[in-house]
């Protein structure tokens, strides 16, 4: 008997420390993984939320929020973060905050991808047109072949989440757009928050079913563990403005021509290598029409031309249209979000056409003015006449004695001017004072 009371008593220690092991045993040690992303989707979202749907995994968190505000973005981004969203064995909820906030273009994708999908009031959802890589434009074949893919893909999303496949497909052919108590009457979302811990407080007891099984979520009395987004990713998305690739780009373009045209100067070349470096990087994250970037590269290089060419202008020209166009052109995409600021584009353009005139206007200048060395340096110059110059004679020119000839007599103590020279001999000329 009392063996086996000592049995039944190490049973449930051993069971005890291994419900203790497999999960938290209090619900304030359960973890709730908050993140937020507010930008344009694109490379760095898809590492973001990738790499935290991994951490929330690893330290078992009984969910992970995100807080999502997007004008959308680019389609290969988005399909990466749908992937680890679909696959994650820990419950994501998406959740459209704050108000004022919205979900559109591949946002749409990731919000319908969700176990639990949440907006806050004044929010909004729809217009779901992802945006491709790659430059030049796509005829009508192929836009429809992109459009189908895409409706096609959120479809298979939301029948997944069993949510409004009419609307979802909508949202791609149609750009609907839709309110947060519109999404809610459609079954677009699962429910409307006010906050976060109205939102704790609604998902509290739901069931989701996740890669690896169904889970309730318990969310009352969870720790909340908010994670920002780092510092290298921050400087990464913020390379990734088309704004900010263009400008790079500019700076680096100067640099180069600086370093090649003073050799040795040094700190050109390195910010100018540098900065092509970034704007590369930048490129590669948006739909980069090459023929618009080889356009901004031959209106420098006329520029360029303008200062070793007399062309009267045509060159700057030609310069200033060819950079112009290439700018207009580099982002190839209908998305107000991914073009360039023509409050960028127009000051780079006039201050690359008024640094060069400025350029060109020194080199006139410098070639127009009088030599001061050599022997051209000599010529009209004022000298004192030393011996009587009849026609051969001496003169005095910068504290020398020099010889000199005259077609006209001058005398001891007269003023001539230089008006040639042959060999160690000056030609000169009365001096006559305006």
């Amino acid at each position: 008997m009392v063996t086996m009371r000592h049995s039944i008593s190490f049973s449930l220690i051993v069971t005890l420390l291994l419900l203790l092991i497999s999960g938290p045993a209090f619900p304030g040690e359960r973890k709730l993984h908050v993140v937020k992303y507010e930008g344009i989707i694109n490379p760095v979202a898809a590492e973001f939320v990738t790499t935290e749907i991994k951490r929330a995994k690893d330290a078992k968190a009984e969910a992970l929020i995100i807080e999502l505000d997007t004008p959308g973005g680019l389609d290969q981004s988005m399909r990466i973060i749908v992937k680890e969203i679909i696959g994650s064995d820990v419950p994501i909820v998406v959740y459209i905050s704050p108000s004022g906030a919205r979900s559109a273009s591949a946002g749409v994708f990731i919000t319908l991808a969700s176990h639990i999908a949440a907006m806050t009031p004044g929010t909004n959802i729809g217009a779901a047109h992802p945006v491709a890589l790659g430059g030049g434009e796509m005829d009508k074949e192929m836009k429809k072949k992109v459009e189908n893919d895409a409706a096609a893909y959120i479809k298979s999303i939301a029948e997944k989440r069993g949510r409004n496949v009419k609307w979802a497909e909508d949202a791609v052919r149609s750009s609907v757009s839709v309110t947060e108590k519109e999404a809610l009457d459609l079954k677009i979302i699962d429910l409307v928050a006010s906050n976060i811990d109205d939102l704790l407080r609604q998902i509290d007891g739901r069931e989701v079913v996740t890669e690896g099984g169904k889970r309730v979520l318990r969310t009352k009395d969870a720790d909340l563990v908010r994670i920002e987004i780092g510092l290298r990713l921050r400087i990464l998305n913020a390379l990734s403005d088309p704004n900010i690739a263009y400008i790079l780009m500019i700076i680096g373009i100067y640099g180069l021509i600086f370093e090649l045209s003073n050799p040795g100067a040094i700190l050109p070349g390195v910010v100018g290598g540098i900065s092509l470096i970034l704007a590369f990087y930048s490129f590669q994250t948006l739909p980069i029409n090459y023929a618009g970037l080889a356009l901004i590269i031959l209106g420098i290089i006329f520029f360029i031309a303008e200062i070793k060419v007399t062309s009267y202008g045509l060159l700057a020209v030609g310069g200033t249209i060819s950079m112009l166009l290439g700018s207009l052109m580099l982002i190839n995409t209908d998305v107000p979000f991914l073009r360039i600021s023509w409050g960028v584009i127009f000051p780079s353009v006039i201050a690359t056409v008024l640094f060069f005139l400025f350029v060109v206007g020194m080199a006139v200048k410098s070639q127009r003015k009088r030599p001061l060395t050599g022997i051209e340096g000599l010529i009209g110059m004022t000298c004192l006449v030393k011996t009587d110059i009849s026609p051969s004679g001496r003169v005095m020119l910068r504290g020398e004695i020099w010889d000199a000839m005259s077609d006209e007599p001058l005398k001891e103590g007269d003023k001539a001017e230089v008006i040639g020279v042959e060999g160690l001999k000056l030609l000169v000329k009365r001096y006559k004072q305006l």
